[in-house]
């Protein structure tokens, strides 16, 4: 998946300049509104996703305004950086009060639920509130490259993404990004949007944001990195608190939205936690496994990745700077099933 991962943002970086965002305006397209129900595609459901009645009853403006507030003196990630967004100012992430677009498409190098036949509809958002060092798509989170968006031009994204056929919206690194992700999801409603809405980012994230999103995402799908305090602040630009953040995050996750469920094998709502193995443990993932199991339970879903190669300045930072060997991924399965995870890839 990192691979695959890579290469899809790769490919798609000149497609989402001028060829995209750059002739992309919000008109309501003549598909919009409330959509035919098509029985082939299940994540369409009569229902459609909570965010639809937060919406109408007015509880999504509500939301939006109170992620704006958090933006002023940022607190939207555990960093507290305390800049003012708002009034153009940066903290750890770079962003300011407008956001960039890296890449979006029908995405078919995530995990089986959410691909299904017709991929996940991905979208890349720049920059990154962790800036791990191993990031494989540095260029864009460390380095800010993407096109500077609307929220309108994101809408229509969304909407062109759920017209191609796409499962889900895939927000990647999305953390930084929150009020400006539910305005124009606020916008794409309008437009007809009725997907389900996936959250797919670092972990590290702040408790009163993601209480925020309840009802927002149908589809949480955090990283949870590492364990120890020291490993986190020496690979992560400074995060020793990022264990606890993330954990008390995924068990509010957990809380919203419980295990994954699936409708012909395709993810509607639920939590998916991604783990990386990384040489000689350094993401401890004995201690991972058996805590998904003990605060989670163990029909938690969890894709334990051991695709890890060095990228970025990872070669500075042995053990980082080789691939976890065979023993080691497989010492890492070994862990899940001792552990007692009954789902894990």
């Amino acid at each position: 998946m990192t691979s695959s991962r890579r290469k899809f943002v790769q490919g798609c970086l000149a497609a989402a300049g001028a060829a995209a965002l750059g002739r992309l305006g919000f008109a309501r397209p003549a598909w919009a509104g409330a959509p035919e129900l098509d029985s082939s595609r299940p994540e369409l459901s009569a229902q459609g996703p909570r965010y639809l009645e937060l919406e109408r009853s007015g509880e999504l403006e509500r939301r939006e305004q109170a992620l704006w507030e958090l933006s002023k003196s940022c607190s939207l990630c555990p960093r507290q950086c305390g800049v003012d967004r708002m009034a153009g100012e940066t903290g750890i992430c770079g962003s300011a009060d407008t956001f960039k677009v890296a890449s979006y498409g029908p995405h078919f190098g995530e995990e089986a639920p959410l691909v299904g036949k017709r991929g996940s509809g991905t979208i890349f958002f720049s920059h990154c509130n962790l800036l791990c060092v191993f990031c494989q798509n540095w260029e864009i989170n460390h380095r800010g490259d993407g096109r500077q968006t609307s929220h309108a031009e994101l809408a229509q994204i969304m909407l062109s993404l759920q017209n191609a056929g796409c499962h889900n919206i895939n927000f990647v690194t999305p953390t930084h990004l929150t009020p400006h992700l539910v305005r124009a999801v606020r916008l794409a409603i309008d437009g007809g949007l009725r997907l389900p809405l996936l959250y797919n980012s670092s972990g590290y994230e702040s408790l009163e944001v993601i209480r925020l999103l309840d009802g927002v995402i149908d589809v949480y799908l955090p990283d949870f990195k590492y364990q120890d305090a020291a490993i986190a602040a020496r690979f992560s630009d400074g995060a020793p608190d990022y264990p606890g953040h993330t954990a008390a995050a995924i068990k509010e996750m957990h809380r919203q939205v419980g295990e994954l469920r699936q409708i012909d094998g395709i993810a509607h709502s639920g939590l998916l936690i991604r783990h990386l193995v990384l040489p000689e443990n350094m993401a401890g993932t004995d201690g991972f496994v058996r805590w998904a199991v003990s605060e989670l339970g163990p029909e938690t879903h969890v894709n334990i990745m051991g695709q890890y190669s060095p990228q970025y300045r990872a070669h500075e930072y042995p053990p980082l700077s080789r691939r976890p060997t065979r023993e080691e991924i497989a010492q890492a399965k070994l862990w899940a099933r001792e552990a007692g995870l009954r789902h894990f890839y």
